[in-house]
């Protein structure tokens, strides 16, 4: 890496802490906050729970328009930034919202939550796409790729468990009333503003690149790029069967330790052990990959995942055994998270090579709408789990529940997530075929074609590599 591939790394990482601490509160608190904290009766409840499910996957379809918007962003500050910096600042106001209470319990709630859930999930996902959109403008070696790209995953899990392991203890501290979320959420939202202003001053674009500036993409356009990239909507499954197993899982981890292991407050426990295994998995990725081919590195990430969920099914009885199952989930886990994100971003030159068009934006687009898919399926399972189990019942929370009830929690935090989760990989094994082989053919036609430098990151090293020469003489 060079000096400018090593300055963008950083400012870009840094960019995500708050974006992941500020996404994490939503993913896997706020419906604890409005089964367990806000008490809505059980009518509203199961109401606002539908709004997680049918807005986010209605939004989800609306993510290739942002992707479409930030592809045809032309402004002396990039293509990147502006719609980045729209999408934290709206997003932000729109979040505080759902964590304000209003005072409602009646279906005057569900409706002010629709309105403030559907305006967050827009503009999160304007925000998200610009974010990622400008890691492959960044660099299109795979080894630069996936440094920048390991980086950004530890900055966005320091952040995201930061909030996992700290936000019951926080809440409880604090009274665990509305208010007492309310000021999280505050603080979360102001977090996240500031460690954008990393990205959006520190990161240089390499606007060098690419020798051409590509037209502005029409709706027709957007459809093309989307449909007929067959390695993208490949890629998009096996995201999406992934992410609804494993969104699954963290969702329902707070209800598992109330109900099932029996003691709430370890939750902050298992959230650090998953924090320290993503970490670790990710620190260690560069290890496996220099060692391995991303395929059978793909197999045994998968392997560790079903090994923790077997360990998971047993462990109720020890913190010791939740712990071990939880490192080798998690760690699984981060590596096919990382892998996913290289993947899609390969799909992005193969576009290019296939059909002519770049569209970085449009393409990343689907890693929210994926998100948003799992976010809301997930969601789905929970609510329903919370009613079949016995823990939402009328107007409160139920404080213990039958061993029928504890199955129910098992199946649906541990052997759904597993059924998904295998799918996904047989998708993946089938279907997609970029490998290192492949991209290295696909990178080489399109500089024959001069719709990329001959090596832009060798040219930046040759001029770095003369200017020390000249310091020396």
């Amino acid at each position: 890496m060079n000096k400018l591939d090593r300055r963008n790394m950083i400012f870009f990482g840094l960019g995500t802490v708050g974006r992941d601490m500020f996404y994490a509160l939503e993913a896997n608190a706020l419906i604890y906050y409005l089964s367990n904290v806000l008490d809505l009766p059980l009518g509203v409840f199961v109401a606002t729970s539908m709004v997680f499910t049918v807005l986010r996957v209605f939004d989800a379809l609306n993510d290739p328009i942002m992707g479409l918007l930030v592809d045809n962003t032309r402004s002396r500050h990039g293509r990147f930034k502006p719609p980045m910096a729209l999408g934290a600042l709206a997003g932000g106001a729109c979040y505080l919202v759902l964590f304000a209470d209003f005072g409602l319990r009646d279906y005057w709630f569900v409706a002010v939550f629709a309105i403030a859930y559907i305006l967050w999930d827009i503009f999160y996902g304007l925000n998200d796409i610009a974010y990622w959109s400008m890691l492959p403008s960044l660099s299109v070696e795979q080894k630069t790729r996936e440094k920048m790209g390991a980086f950004a995953r530890i900055c966005a899990n320091i952040g995201m468990f930061a909030i996992m392991v700290g936000w019951e203890p926080i809440t409880s501290g604090l009274g665990n009333t509305p208010k007492a979320w309310f000021t999280v959420a505050l603080a979360v939202t102001i977090l996240m503003l500031l460690f954008q202003l990393f990205t959006l001053f520190g990161v240089k674009e390499r606007k060098d690149m690419f020798r051409r500036e590509e037209e502005k993409t029409t709706l027709r356009g957007m459809w093309e790029v989307l449909t007929k990239n067959d390695q993208l909507l490949w890629t998009t499954l096996a995201m999406s069967l992934f992410n609804i197993g494993y969104m699954s899982t963290t969702t329902m981890a707070i209800y598992y330790m109330q109900y099932v292991y029996g003691n709430k407050d370890m939750y902050a426990v298992l959230a650090a052990v998953v924090g320290v295994a993503q970490l670790l998995a990710l620190v260690i990725f560069q290890s496996f990959s220099k060692r391995m081919p991303r395929e059978k590195l793909y197999l045994f990430a998968t392997v560790l995942v079903m090994i923790g969920y077997a360990i998971f099914f047993f462990a109720e009885v020890s913190i010791v055994l939740i712990a071990v199952g939880a490192l080798f989930i998690f760690i699984g886990q981060a590596f096919i998270q990382l892998l996913m994100l290289m993947f899609l971003e390969d799909t992005i030159e193969y576009g290019q090579w296939k059909n002519g068009k770049r569209s970085e934006s449009i393409t990343l687009s689907v890693q929210p709408l994926i998100n948003k898919i799992g976010g809301a399926v997930s969601m789905g399972i929970t609510s329903l789990m919370l009613v079949w189990s016995g823990i939402k019942v009328g107007e409160t929370a139920a404080e213990s529940i039958s061993a029928g009830g504890q199955l129910t929690v098992k199946l649906m935090m541990i052997v759904l997530p597993v059924i998904f989760i295998l799918a996904g990989y047989i998708i993946y094994r089938a279907k997609f075929k970029i490998n290192k082989e492949m991209y290295d053919r696909i990178i080489s036609d399109l500089r024959a074609r001069g719709e990329l430098h001959t090596a832009p990151e060798e040219a930046v090293a040759e001029i770095e590599t003369a200017e020390v020469t000249i310091k020396e003489e």
